[in-house]
């Protein structure tokens, strides 16, 4: 638990927004929290990681999975990239035996629409792992990966984090 701790820190203090998040547990390498206050949306809740790596190398980017209840959003997946992708290049997720092609803008990617959302989530369920790979801008290859023990617990944690806000 201290390692996930220490792993989601630097996402907790990372700015922009500025905004008190409330923690709704740590599970694993994965974390639910709730923004009361972020902005017009507020609150928002979601379960977040970041991708596993090299020992010595600071992590980049992340997985989540948010809520935002009086935008009637649930379930939304979001990767950022840990690095910046080649425009002509697809962002393609691996979840256990699953394929997905996502959304992507620069350094983001999603899914492509509300029904992928759901089965990647689903995926993530039964699932030990996963991974988003594209080119880089520089051309060369990268996945991002991450272990989905405790995404479950996380992704359920962040749903009723901002269920009675419905």
């Amino acid at each position: 638990m201290r390692r996930a701790l220490a792993c989601l820190v630097p996402l907790l203090l990372a700015p922009p927004p500025a905004i008190a998040r409330d923690s709704l547990g740590i599970f694993e390498s994965w974390g639910a929290f709730r923004d009361p206050a972020a902005g017009q949306s507020a609150p928002r809740c979601y379960a977040i990681a970041q991708p596993q790596v090299r020992r010595g190398r600071a992590p980049r980017g992340f997985a989540a999975v948010g809520n935002w209840p009086r935008d009637h959003v649930r379930g939304q997946v979001h990767f950022r990239l840990s690095r910046a992708h080649s425009p002509d290049a697809p962002v393609r997720l691996s979840v256990g035996e699953r394929r997905f092609t996502l959304v992507a803008g620069q350094v983001d990617a999603w899914a492509t629409d509300a029904r992928a959302d759901a089965q990647i989530i689903a995926a993530m369920r039964s699932a030990t792992s996963m991974s988003v790979s594209s080119v880089g801008a520089d051309g060369r290859a990268f996945a991002d990966s991450y272990a989905l023990r405790g995404a479950a617990t996380a992704i359920d944690a962040a749903a009723l984090g901002c269920a009675r806000l419905r």
